[in-house]
């Protein structure tokens, strides 16, 4: 299992997230995860046109010598820049606030209506505390603090 180190992708997200910006990208993620041995740090990117390759490439380039200057990291780790992927994971508030509207899938630590899971619409309240699933026209109520995953969901069709 993954061993994830909050404070320091906070520390790193203020560092990037301006720079990224002026970049013309929005800063989805951050994640500095120990996975076996090896740290990474993961730096998820979006735009309103979408990710490919060259972005993350380009975006990796640049943030590399501002980490390398800002140093706000002790240990040896792994630079990775991606995109969130057609099926993102929503973990924030702001994600949650950015993906009203889609179709999404969410998983809940303990079963609700005899269910641990359930696929539907997202909505939710202005803070992103209280989640709306519609699922074939019923408005299911969850508090965020009870969703152990949420991501969106692409249809393939």
């Amino acid at each position: 299992m993954a061993k994830n180190d909050n404070k320091t992708a906070v520390k790193v997200r203020e560092i990037l997230e301006g720079p990224i910006n002026t970049l013309g990208y929005d800063v989805w993620d951050v994640e500095f995860l120990k996975e076996g041995s090896e740290w990474f740090l993961r730096i998820t990117i979006d735009s309103e046109n979408g990710i490919d390759i060259n972005d993350c490439e380009k975006v990796h380039r640049f943030i590399d010598p501002l980490l390398d200057e800002a140093d706000p990291i002790e240990n040896a780790y792994h630079l990775e820049v991606s995109s969130p992927g057609l099926e993102r994971n929503i973990r924030t508030r702001e994600h949650f606030l950015k993906s009203v509207g889609e179709k999404v899938e969410i998983k809940l630590f303990a079963p609700k209506n005899g269910a641990k899971q359930f696929v539907g619409i997202l909505d939710t309240d202005e803070n992103a505390d209280k989640i709306f699933i519609s699922v074939n026209g019923e408005k299911l109520e969850f508090a965020r603090s009870d969703i152990s995953r949420a991501n969106t969901v692409f249809d393939f069709e």
